[in-house]
């Protein structure tokens, strides 16, 4: 019987949690804000040895938001203006 992959992604509370579901998007524990998981800014601090021990991941944008994250200005620009207040 094969194994079931666990990921641990954070909640809305901003606490971790098992999930049978991989997260969508990837975030930042220190800076607050999250982004896509092929984000070229988070690539760039993963490559130069930083980020990852501060990385975190959601399942998705509403928990990312309601856990006080905001969107990455570099791979979410639309998300970002509309934080911004500048739609």
């Amino acid at each position: 019987m094969a194994e079931k992959t666990v990921w641990m992604l954070m909640g809305a509370d901003a606490e971790p949690f098992p999930s049978p579901e991989p997260g969508t998007l990837g975030g930042h524990r220190r800076s607050r804000l999250y982004g896509t998981l092929d984000c070229r800014a988070a690539l760039q601090a993963i490559a130069r040895g930083g980020y990852v021990k501060n990385r975190v991941f959601f399942l998705d944008e509403i928990t990312a938001i309601a856990a006080g994250y905001r969107p990455c200005a570099v791979c979410m620009p639309d998300e970002y203006r509309l934080f911004r207040g500048h739609a």
